[in-house]
Formats: structure tokens, sequence, C-alpha cells
């Protein structure tokens, strides 16, 4: 029998904690975002540019090449007008929200690996995990 087969206890918290967290308001909003920035061709674009941009830089500093004053000003004009789009923006955020959130869940269940049960508030620092701003 497999351990996260919904045929035992492990698999069928599993699919409770994953049921628990796609329906959280939280959650739903942070998916919201990222949909709006899927749906928003402009957007999506803008994105993409401005991250081939950033690494074709980056590429051309680890090859040991000069970047220029103006490479490096046309670059941050991008990204300031990438930051300026909304959908952007809000995209931007709910990734960090999201992955705080994966994190925070793997930070959990590793504790909990290490410790053979589940960790209290104060052996995970104190708070409810990255980005909670309970702390």
């Amino acid at each position: 029998m497999e351990l996260l087969s919904e045929e035992n206890v492990v698999g069928r918290k599993t699919v409770e904690l994953c049921t628990a967290l796609a329906a959280s308001p939280e959650f739903t909003a942070i998916r919201g975002r990222i949909e709006r920035f899927s749906a928003d061709t402009e957007a999506r674009m803008q994105f993409e540019l401005v991250n081939r941009k950033g690494a074709s830089l980056e590429e051309k500093q680890q090859s040991g090449a000069e970047i220029t004053e103006t490479e490096i000003a046309d670059f941050e004009k991008m990204r300031d007008s990438l930051l300026s789009n909304d959908v952007a923006r809000e995209f931007l955020e709910a990734r960090e929200e999201m992955i705080a959130l994966q994190e925070g869940v793997q930070q959990w269940v590793a504790k909990t690996f290490e410790l053979g049960r589940p960790p209290t508030q104060d052996e995970m620092g104190g708070s409810c995990g990255p980005g909670c701003g309970c702390a």
C-alpha cells in the first residue's frame, strides 16, 4: 500500500490539507491574480521582455563583458514600466505569496519528520510561516 494513497490516513489527510488550501480565501485570491496575469497578453509579453533583458545582462556580466549605463537605464525603464502595470505587479506579488505558502508548508512537514511529531509554533520560530504577518 502506498503511503500517500487515499486508502490510508496520511493520504486522506494530505487530500484534506490540499482541499483546505484550495478553498481558503487567501489561496483563491492568489490564484485569481495569477490567472488575471495569464489572461493578459500585454502583461505577459512585458514580463517576458523584462526577464529576457535581465537574463541577457546577467549573462553578459558573467562573461566579463561590460554593461553600459545605457543598458542598465533601459532595463530599469522596462522594469519600472512592468511594475506600473497593475496586473503584472499583482502577479509578481502573488507569485511571492505562493512561494512563501509552499515553503511554509514544506517547513512544517520537514520539522515534523525531524521531530517525529508536529512542531509547536515556538519550534517554528513563533509564527505560522513565511509571509504570514502574525509574528
